[in-house]
């Protein structure tokens, strides 16, 4: 810890209840979260874990099923001391909302749970399940009074991705959510908001005096949102057939990332303040017609390849996928915002699977400057000047600008100045849900979604949805896995005058 840190606190006891603890999440992300958090001591010292299978099973089956993932996902050396201790206070038991009775059964064994681990009654729900279950096992959670909070015990629902699949079905899951339990105790939950440099823009841009003054159109050209991935579908094919590039990842995961690049000030920094600035730019983005959106977007769909040493399969001979299958597996898509701030300032943003290069970047683009001084230098030898917030595969800030090279004679040349965060603060790796988790438990849900938030990035997102379902496979174009995506991507930004910054793996 640095001198200007504050010491984090220890949450409240509780319990934390998994539905969904045997698939993939759980194992993969949210136990080695929690391993980590227990590693660095910042798990309630009263604590008990309640596995939720739908089918019965041990809970010694089920602690030896999660210690295999930790050693296979976990982030840093696993200790098997402290595995040990966070993994002793799991218990596994079984509901499945298709029997009303298992959910009464379970709160009899977690109300038991309770009063022997001396949690407090306080209950965190994680469901860790695929989105069709988030509505049933809520019904049941209020039915039975699992969520009431009473007594002074908090009770906190944590809801995965996908919420909703368009705007119609959000407003719906909301609508139920909120018969159930209200909004403070919801945590809709996003992965990407626990990374250190996602939660960076915010100080990056109002702790710092040389950067929010220009942080508008009187000074930014335009804005690149980048979230490319070199992994294919693989075994997921059913989801994603469903899904797609667009739902799986722009109203959710390139939205986020927008409004905290996009957002006003807040009048203070605390949870409604940052969340209501958030829902403001969401719903300031402007509603597209069906025509325009198809004139501002490029979808595509890859075909067989090779990765580094991975063969990749045509998406359309993918297991599950079906072969006349119109589903895009890449989304670019122009944005504009109305509001004062971004009047005239173009978002592109752009997400696929089965690129050459795995990348997440904000790249802010500033205007240039007048050429007067330096008209004896070739314009193509000016740098352009750009600040680019990386976020993965490493975290960092680089800043891209022009200065004179040495010599008697005045020449110009670019240079980069780059910060990462493993080169200063020396911080373990972590899953990204360790923040989050730590959030649920405190009660601090600023890095949360909100219902207006959710239902605003939809709004944004549904005549593209509308626009692509018409077409059918008109206008979906085709790439190679391995390439840097369709070739009329380019065209979205050339027609403006403008090109996509040349991504490279890292800012090493």
């Amino acid at each position: 810890m640095t001198e200007n840190q504050s010491p984090q606190t220890k949450p409240d006891p509780c319990s934390f209840v998994i539905f969904g603890v045997t698939g993939d999440l759980a194992h993969r992300l949210v136990v080695p979260a929690l391993y980590n958090l227990a590693a660095t001591d910042l798990l309630p010292d009263n604590f008990c874990v309640v596995g939720i299978a739908r089918k019965a099973m041990s809970t010694d089956a089920l602690r030896d099923s999660l210690m295999e993932g930790l050693r296979q996902f976990a982030t840093r050396p696993v200790d098997d001391a402290i595995a040990g201790r966070l993994l002793e206070c799991l218990t596994c038991t079984e509901a499945d909302p298709k029997d009303p009775s298992s959910f009464d059964k379970m709160r009899e064994q977690l109300e038991k749970l309770e009063a022997a681990r001396k949690t407090g009654g306080n209950r965190l729900f994680y469901l860790a399940t695929p989105p069709d279950a988030f509505a049933s096992i809520s019904k049941e959670l209020g039915r039975t009074g699992l969520l009431k909070e009473e007594k002074g015990a908090w009770r906190r629902l944590v809801v995965e991705k996908p919420f909703g699949t368009d705007l119609a079905s959000a407003r719906a899951l909301n609508s139920e959510l909120l018969k159930i339990i209200d909004e403070q105790q919801i945590y809709r939950i996003d992965h990407y908001l626990g990374k250190e440099t996602v939660q960076n823009i915010l100080v990056l841009r109002f702790a710092n005096g040389m950067f929010e003054p220009i942080w508008n159109r009187n000074h930014i050209d335009h804005i690149q949102i980048t979230v490319d991935e070199q992994l294919g579908v693989g075994h997921r094919g059913s989801f994603y057939d469903a899904t797609g590039a667009l739902r799986d990842m722009v109203h959710n995961h390139l939205f986020q990332l927008l409004s905290l690049v996009a957002m006003e000030p807040p009048t203070r920094f605390d949870a409604y303040s940052v969340r209501s600035e958030k829902a403001e730019v969401l719903s300031a983005i402007q509603t597209q017609s069906e025509a325009d959106a198809l004139k501002n977007s490029v979808r595509g769909q890859y075909q067989g390849g090779r990765i580094g040493d991975t063969d990749i399969p045509d998406y359309l001979k993918t297991e599950d996928v079906k072969p006349n299958s119109t589903t895009e597996t890449y989304a670019a898509l122009k944005l504009t915002i109305d509001n004062w701030r971004w009047a005239g300032v173009p978002f592109y943003l752009r997400t696929g699977k089965a690129l050459g290069i795995k990348r997440t970047e904000v790249a802010i683009k500033f205007k240039q400057a007048p050429f007067a001084m330096f008209r004896d230098t070739p314009v193509d030898r000016l740098s352009q000047n750009y600040l680019v917030i990386s976020i993965e595969p490493t975290e960092g800030i680089m800043l891209q600008f022009n200065t004179k090279v040495p010599g008697p004679t005045i020449n110009v040349d670019g240079v980069e100045m780059k910060f990462r965060y493993k080169d200063y603060f020396k911080a373990e790796p972590a899953t990204g849900y360790e923040t989050l988790i730590y959030d649920c438990m405190i009660g601090d849900n600023i890095l949360f979604q909100r219902a207006d938030s959710v239902e605003a990035g939809w709004q944004a997102v549904q005549p593209f949805l509308d626009a692509w379902k018409k077409a059918g496979a008109k206008g979906l174009e085709s790439y190679k896995a391995g390439s840097e995506g369709p070739a009329h991507a380019e065209e979205l930004l050339k027609r403006d005058g403008r090109s996509w910054r040349k991504l490279a793996a890292r800012i090493d």
